[in-house]
C-alpha cells in the first residue's frame, strides 16, 4: 500500500473526497496516515493544505492607535483545503471512471462518501485538538463546506486537489425551520437574549451527544447521553404537560447508565450504540414536544 506520490511507481489513480472550508481548522498543512492500528497498513491519507484568500494591504503600526475604518474594509482571510484519499490506487485509470460513473447515478452513495471523509475529518480535528489542549477546535459539518467533491487523480495532483475527474455536489440547502405554537427559532433565540426565557442544560448536553454520534464518538456519546439524560429529568420533571414524554424517557435510563459505566472502559459493541442513539432521538422528541407548546 503506497502513499499518494510517495512511490514513482505507483501513482494511482486514487479515489480522493476534497472538502474546502472558508476557515482555518487547526492542524498545520502537511499529508496524514491515518491507521485501524498501529501495526496496520495506511488505509487513508489526509492532506491539508492552507490557502490564502484576497486580502488587505499589511499595515505596520509601531503603538496601538485609534482610526477610522470603513465598514467594507478588506480583511485577511484564510481557506482550509482538506483531500481525504484512500490509501489504495484503482488498478488502472478506466476502473477509477467506471468507479466515478456508478457514483455519478447513486446520489446517497456520493453522500455517503463526503460523509465518510467527514468522519475522519473530525477525528483528525479531535487528535489535534487534544493534542494542543485547545477546546476551540472546531468541529466541521457537511454545512461548513465550500467544496464538496468526490473524483479521482494521480499521486500529488489528487492530493492537493487536482482530480483528474470529480462531480461537484451542491452544497446542502439549509434546513428550513418549521414554525411552532409559540414561534420559530428566531423568536425563541430573541426571547432568550432577551432574559424571557432560558436554554436549558440538558438541552446543551443533548446537542453535544448527537454531535458525538453523528462523529462516530460513541463512547463520549453515552457518557453524554448519561449526563443529558439525569439533566432532562431535573430540569423538566415538574412541567407536567410533558409527563408522557419524559416517562418515555425515564425507561432509558437505566440501560444508558449501564452503556455509560462500560464505556468508561471499553469501545462499545453494535447493540450498546443503538441503545445510546435510541436515548438520544427519544430526548430530542421530547424537547420537540416541549418547544411545539
Amino acid at each position: 500500500m503506497a502513499e499518494p506520490g510517495a512511490d514513482g511507481d505507483r501513482h494511482g489513480p486514487f479515489a480522493g473526497v476534497g472538502l474546502e472550508f472558508g476557515f482555518p481548522l487547526g492542524p498545520g498543512d502537511g499529508r496524514y496516515l491515518v491507521r485501524p492500528s498501529s501495526n496496520a497498513a495506511p488505509e487513508r491519507v489526509i492532506v491539508l493544505s492552507t490557502v490564502e484568500v484576497e486580502r488587505a494591504p499589511s499595515r505596520r503600526r509601531r503603538r496601538l492607535q485609534a482610526r477610522p475604518v470603513t465598514a467594507d474594509a478588506p480583511v485577511r482571510a484564510h481557506s482550509s483545503r482538506i483531500t481525504v484519499i484512500a490509501a489504495e490506487p484503482f488498478a488502472d485509470r478506466p476502473a477509477a471512471a467506471a468507479w466515478l460513473e456508478r457514483l455519478q447515478g447513486d446520489r446517497d452513495a456520493l453522500a455517503q462518501a463526503v460523509s465518510d471523509a467527514l468522519v475522519e475529518v473530525n477525528r483528525m480535528l479531535r487528535a489535534h485538538r487534544a493534542a494542543v489542549a485547545d477546546p476551540y477546535v472546531p468541529v466541521v459539518a457537511e454545512s461548513h463546506a465550500l467544496v464538496r467533491r468526490v473524483g479521482y487523480g494521480e499521486g500529488d495532483a489528487v492530493a492537493y486537489g487536482r482530480f483528474a475527474q470529480a462531480v461537484d455536489l451542491p452544497r446542502p440547502p439549509a434546513p428550513r425551520a418549521r414554525r411552532r405554537a409559540r414561534g420559530g427559532p428566531q423568536e425563541r433565540l430573541a426571547a432568550a437574549l432577551g432574559a424571557n426565557s432560558s436554554v436549558l442544560v440538558c438541552e446543551e448536553l443533548l446537542l453535544r451527544a448527537r454531535l458525538d454520534l453523528d462523529a462516530e464518538r460513541f463512547r463520549e456519546a453515552a457518557l453524554q447521553a448519561r449526563v443529558a439524560l439525569e439533566a432532562m429529568l431535573s430540569e423538566l420533571g415538574r412541567e407536567t404537560p410533558l409527563g408522557p414524554a419524559l416517562a418515555a424517557v425515564r425507561e432509558h435510563r437505566e440501560a444508558v447508565a449501564d452503556v455509560a459505566n462500560a464505556a468508561l472502559d471499553a469501545e462499545l459493541a453494535d447493540a450498546q450504540r443503538r441503545t445510546v442513539a435510541a436515548a438520544v432521538e427519544r430526548m430530542e422528541k421530547a424537547l420537540a414536544r416541549r418547544r411545539a407548546r
